[in-house]
């Protein structure tokens, strides 16, 4: 059994061994959100972005022949997940292999509509009944018998069966693919999908089962609103209320989506994309007060991208907002079609960095590294909700491909510019001054930095604080300048250490013959980092206030 995605696999847990955990679900070495193989032998498959079970579950069919078992090979995928090109090549390869295979379509009208009907289901359930499927056989073995022209009344037959089916039954893409088709049936009904789930186990072949069910089923404010239930903070389930945060401070995915807002309006070429994540990445207001100028392509980042670049093309000035651990689905479009054209797309890489509970599949580490390398691409990380304001004005005015890394979760709390200016290309700025040590950080590693250094203030010793703003140009003449006064830097980064901000910063010394100076890396090593608050990994990782601060003093003991 192989889950897609993995939200929906909750239920499976519990009934594998795992229910007196459960209450452990995405806590700090508790259950994972998502399917593990090192968690339980019945997840099968690790998952956690979309679109992935049929192309693993096609495998599994393929070594199943091979060593000669026979096992059910069963692959469950939501119709949200359905529109990713993987998922359609995994149909399209596993149709034709026809190896054993069942592919269960949860659509919950996310994306597909559905087609519940009487008649569509009553031609499903007698169409995978035992004597329809013998009747069938033989019957295909009598034409075949027949000399001269019974293949052609089979495929006279077939051609009006499948004639029937398209005209009732929503499933002909399907059954063009290579599958039998079964559905849509409901699937709030457990005796009549296992009635149906009976007859499909003896199909042969690949067989692709549409089932029905409703998003947030059985829980009143879900079914009413299931875009903003499908992840939500902590709430009253009473009334449904989320409940009131700690931290009053707007999030960096609202101060985003209200900026966009505020800069299209002034600025028509201005659109924006994503890749079903429209509420995610703040994008709601948008949409609303410029639904000509809005574009959701699904659960498709390529797609969102090489779009992105085709309305570049045309003098538009596209906005891609996508988390950090889906761009990198996209990479080779981001190259090929964005960068290598010197095309004007901003992407909003919205939780960047660690992102906590989600865990090892969701967190935002590698975008800096993977990014960096592409020429072209000018890369920013704002302090603080206000500089990404700044920044963002900045990158639709940039003329060149832009990336603006931002966290998952509030703000600082500073308050907002009134006017929403540029900022000079390349240039970091200085926060605090000192000799004893330097402190190069990026984004939202910055402050922690800040109020480290002043915490060293009060003893005595005395730090400089660069805010990098820049990952790509980076400020060569602050940085060189600091290092020719400053014999020992701290750089400080979420992200991993290979190729991030740090390596950064060290090429550009050795680059120029900085000697004389130690260099201190602070981020993440060569590791997944599991799930757990974002708090408790900051701490984990040393990249709190403390951690950063035990670090400066273990330099400035040596």
């Amino acid at each position: 059994l192989i889950w897609d995605v993995g939200h929906q696999s909750y239920a499976h847990k519990i009934v594998t061994g795992r229910k007196e955990k459960f209450a452990t679900l995405r806590q700090q070495g508790g259950l994972s959100g998502f399917p593990k193989r090192t968690e339980s032998p019945y997840d099968t498959f690790n998952a956690g972005h979309s679109g992935t079970s049929i192309a693993a579950a096609a495998a599994f069919a393929e070594a199943q022949c091979l060593k000669g078992e026979h096992n059910k090979i069963i692959a469950v995928i939501g119709d949200g997940s359905l529109t990713t090109g993987m998922a359609f090549e995994g149909l399209n390869w596993s149709g034709d292999r026809k190896k054993n295979l069942i592919i269960v379509l949860n659509d919950n009208e996310m994306s597909i509509s559905p087609n519940v009907g009487a008649l569509s289901s009553y031609l499903n359930r007698i169409m995978t009944g035992d004597r329809v499927t013998r009747f069938k056989s033989e019957l295909k073995n009598f034409f075949k018998s027949i000399p001269g022209i019974g293949e052609q009344i089979l495929k006279f037959s077939q051609q009006i069966e499948e004639s029937v089916k398209t005209f009732v039954v929503p499933g002909a893409l399907f059954e063009e693919l290579g599958f039998t088709y079964v559905g849509p049936l409901e699937g709030h009904r457990l005796d009549y999908l296992l009635k149906n789930f009976e007859n499909v186990k003896k199909l042969e072949g690949p067989v692709l089962v549409h089932v029905i069910t409703q998003k947030g089923r059985g829980y009143k404010f879900a079914e009413e609103n299931s875009p903003t239930y499908h992840g939500i903070a902590p709430f009253d389930v009473e009334t449904g209320q989320t409940l009131p945060s700690v931290n009053p401070a707007p999030s960096y995915t609202e101060i985003f989506g209200r900026t966009m807002t505020e800069l299209a309006a002034a600025d028509s070429r201005i659109v924006a994309v994503t890749a079903a994540m429209c509420e995610g990445t703040g994008l709601e207001k948008f949409r609303k007060a410029h639904p000509g100028r809005f574009y959701d392509v699904g659960i498709a980042e390529q797609l969102a991208v090489t779009f992105a670049a085709g309305l570049a093309t045309e003098g538009l000035t596209p906005v891609v907002a996508i988390y950090s651990t889906f761009l990198q689905r996209a990479y080779d479009q981001i190259l090929h079609d964005v960068c290598l054209q010197n095309l004007p797309v901003v992407f909003a890489v919205d939780r960047a960095g660690i992102v906590g509970e989600d865990g090892a599949t969701h967190q935002g580490l590698f975008d800096l590294s993977y990014l960096r390398n592409l020429p072209r691409l000018v890369m920013m990380a704002p302090k603080d909700e206000n500089e990404l304001r700044h920044m963002l004005k900045t990158a639709v005015g940039c003329g060149s491909p832009v990336s603006i890394r931002y966290p998952r979760g509030k703000g600082v709390g500073v308050p907002l510019d009134s006017e929403i200016t540029t900022l000079p290309l390349g240039r970091g700025e200085v926060l605090h001054e000192g000799t004893d040590l330097a402190m190069m950080a990026v984004g939202s590693t910055v402050y922690p930095a800040l109020q480290a250094a002043r915490k060293l203030a009060a003893e005595g010793i005395g730090v400089k604080v660069i805010n990098a703003r820049f990952i790509k140009p980076l400020d060569a003449e602050l940085l060189l300048g600091t290092a020719a006064s400053v014999k020992k830097i701290l750089t400080i980064e979420e992200n991993v250490l290979d190729g991030g901000f740090g390596s950064a910063v060290l090429e550009l010394f050795a680059q120029n013959d900085v000697t004389g100076i130690t260099v201190r890396r602070l981020g993440v090593r060569d590791e997944f980092v599991e799930h757990a608050k974002q708090s408790e990994l900051r701490a984990q990782l040393g990249l709190d206030e403390e951690g950063i601060l035990r670090a400066a003093r273990e330099m400035l003991q040596k």
